[in-house]
């Protein structure tokens, strides 16, 4: 579902990002496959210096079909961004993608806290997180953050999950998974 970050896969991974549905969505765009990739190593490196985290994200075949990362990491804190290929949008892989994410970022990496900031013209985007169940909204609770994001126009709602809420609500799936047998 998700896994370390190979520059093999980065030829495929720009054709899907280059989608007109998909480009205004990412963090960081590239006009070219070369660019991406040398984009992809300075990801890389700013992993191993503990500035970002990034996997990307690959279909029940192995395929590589998007990214998903947790971008300017401080003190325990980052922010996510996610990008899935068109062809492979609807197909749960962005729930399944997220909540692996997640667990690696708060069990295996001592991440606390992860903030999302979703433009609010990107319906889809909202809709997606507001259907997960340790998701919440922010714009009141982290006002100085919500502020910082929109410095310049208010374009982006606020979301963070924090690791506490994760863990229960992983506890609740499970206790729901088990009732159900």
């Amino acid at each position: 579902m998700i896994k370390k970050r190979d520059l093999f896969e980065c030829t495929s991974l720009f054709e899907l990002m280059s989608d007109p549905t998909i480009l205004p969505f990412v963090r960081q765009k590239a006009s070219s496959a070369d660019e991406y990739l040398f984009i992809t190593k300075q990801l890389v490196e700013e992993e191993e210096k503990g500035k970002v985290i990034s996997r990307t994200i690959v279909s029940d075949f192995g395929q590589p079909i998007g990214t998903i990362n947790l971008f300017d990491v401080d003190h325990g804190a980052g922010f996510l961004g996610t990008w899935i290929g068109s062809p492979f949008q609807g197909l749960g892989y962005n729930k399944k993608a997220k909540e692996q994410f997640l667990q690696e970022l708060f069990f295996e990496l001592d991440i606390q806290t992860v903030f999302l900031r979703i433009r609010k013209h990107n319906s889809k985007s909202i809709r997606a997180t507001e259907k997960l169940r340790y998701a919440i909204k922010a714009n009141e609770s982290h006002s100085a953050i919500y502020a910082e994001i929109n410095e310049i126009d208010e374009v982006y709602d606020l979301y963070y999950i924090p690791k506490d809420l994760f863990h229960l609500t992983l506890m609740q799936q499970e206790n729901e998974e088990e009732q159900a047998m």
